[in-house]
């Protein structure tokens, strides 16, 4: 088998077929040449001949026999105490976790350059960012280091790094995948996806990872087979490109988007171009809804029921000393604007307000797609920045300007490579209308076709140059 371009896909399908399973050991040893400069894994196990099929896990998902650490000191030494849903619903399938993948802190960020540990490499240029936060898990996927990985997104955290690893992130919709074991950022936002190299391994994947869960009340049964139509021609479909959503993105990336378009034309599909002008709040509207869940949820880590724990005298104190010690600055920055939202004499002019355009914005684009099926973007607006331009936060927030919108609006979304700039991955981003996820997989499946990067095998290699 040439294993550095087999599919999970195929990987499953010759587990079913041999008596002797596959074990990981191929991987396993690509990890260890790779991952030296690559730094995508935050914890690895010794052991490399496991039976089945293995992937990465990005480390806000639980598994037993693993810390779960969120990339931050607060939870340098957690030891996960029972196995996410999804973890559980891949073992009975034939998979295992190889490793736990490096994130931004709490999935707080766009460059996985916000970890308490360390930067992971973008494996196409190794000074700049590979995206994030699910940046580690992108990479591990990029460089064949894993078959698959899982991440979550809850403003672009799988798409984003997919775009500047050159690989492909799915977003199901909001409740299609259990969130139980993830360790909440912004619980109305938060999806676990998968990272694959393919649109027909994102959907096998799901396949068998989505569904109802009693230990996730919001979640919804899987109707549809996601591979059944995912090669049917799309002539007869309708697809928009938002003027909102290009008009931020650098020149060269607007005209490789162009030429994609050309090729989204010769599937038959038709194109329209289309303005809606609230998604100029988008941006704005997520970073005050998802701070002030973050404020929330994160409220839980206070130095005595689980996690760091800096002693000082007083409950006050001790509360002070452990979040102070224990969380980064952009967990800070998060848990500050979210807390300043919520304050009441501030709550009707930010979060009230927030979520009302947030309500508006869902319905706009709820009209949208009945009269189209797909919405089609540059993923990023722009290249992936080296780390030394990310210094301010606030360009780091819009790297997810186009993201955003389907974690709002709870759309299926995802990005599939576009084609290349300057030696950099550059994705396009599909959105779909909820719980429309095949037809949103069959059409990225006809535009990976059409643009040509990912058939028989033809899988481009990272170079792990330096600029």
């Amino acid at each position: 088998m040439r294993l550095n371009s087999l599919s999970a896909e195929e990987l499953y399908q010759y587990n079913r077929k041999n008596e002797t399973p596959f074990n990981g050991r191929f991987f396993h040893e690509r990890t260890k040449r790779y991952d030296r400069s690559l730094k995508a894994f935050i914890s690895l196990p010794e052991k490399t001949d496991s039976p089945g099929i293995p992937y990465a896990l990005k480390d806000n998902i639980m598994c037993r026999g693993t810390r779960t650490t969120c990339a931050s000191q607060m939870l340098w030494n957690y030891d996960s105490v029972y196995d996410a849903t999804v973890v559980k619903r891949l073992r009975s399938r034939g998979f295992y976790v190889m490793g736990k993948t490096n994130m931004d802190e709490f999935s707080m960020g766009s460059s996985t350059g916000n970890s308490a540990f360390f930067s992971t490499r973008n494996p196409w240029n190794l000074k700049r960012s590979p995206g994030g936060s699910s940046g580690g898990s992108a990479v591990a996927v990029s460089t064949m280091m894993v078959p698959f990985a899982l991440g979550s997104d809850s403003g672009g955290s799988i798409r984003i790094p997919a775009s500047f690893c050159g690989v492909v992130g799915y977003k199901p919709t909001y409740s299609l995948i259990s969130r139980y074991g993830l360790v909440e950022y912004a619980s109305s936002f938060d999806q676990i996806g998968p990272i694959t190299r393919s649109v027909r391994d994102a959907a096998f994947i799901v396949q068998f990872i989505a569904g109802g869960d009693e230990n996730d009340s919001v979640t919804r049964e899987l109707k549809t087979d996601l591979l059944k139509e995912i090669e049917t021609p799309i002539e007869k479909k309708r697809i928009a490109i938002i003027n909102e959503l290009t008009d931020k993105c650098s020149p060269e990336i607007k005209r490789l988007f162009n030429t994609a378009v050309e090729k989204v034309k010769w599937t038959g599909a038709t194109v329209d171009e289309i303005s809606l002008s609230e998604l100029h709040n988008s941006l704005t509207v997520y970073h005050i809804l998802s701070s002030a869940e973050a404020s929330s949820n994160l409220n839980r880590f206070d130095g005595i029921n689980f996690g760091l724990r800096v002693d000082a005298s007083g409950h006050e104190a001790l509360n002070v000393k452990t979040r102070s010690s224990g969380f980064g600055p952009e967990v800070k920055r998060r848990i500050l604007l979210g807390t300043f939202v919520l304050k009441r004499s501030f709550y009707a002019d930010y979060y009230k307000k927030a979520q009302l355009v947030r309500a508006l914005i869902t319905e706009k684009l709820l009209t949208l797609f009945k009269a189209y099926d797909a919405v089609i973007s540059p993923t990023s607006p722009i290249l992936p920045p080296r780390f030394s331009e990310l210094k301010d936060p606030l360009k780091e927030h819009a790297i997810d300007s186009n993201t955003v919108v389907a974690n709002l609006a709870g759309l299926p979304a995802l990005s599939i490579p576009m084609g290349m700039i300057r030696g950099l991955p550059v994705g396009i981003q599909l959105m779909g209308a909820p719980f429309h996820d095949h037809i949103l997989l069959q059409i990225a499946r006809n535009l990976e076709k059409s643009f040509g990067l990912y058939e028989d095998g033809n899988y481009p290699v990272p170079s792990l140059k330096e600029d």
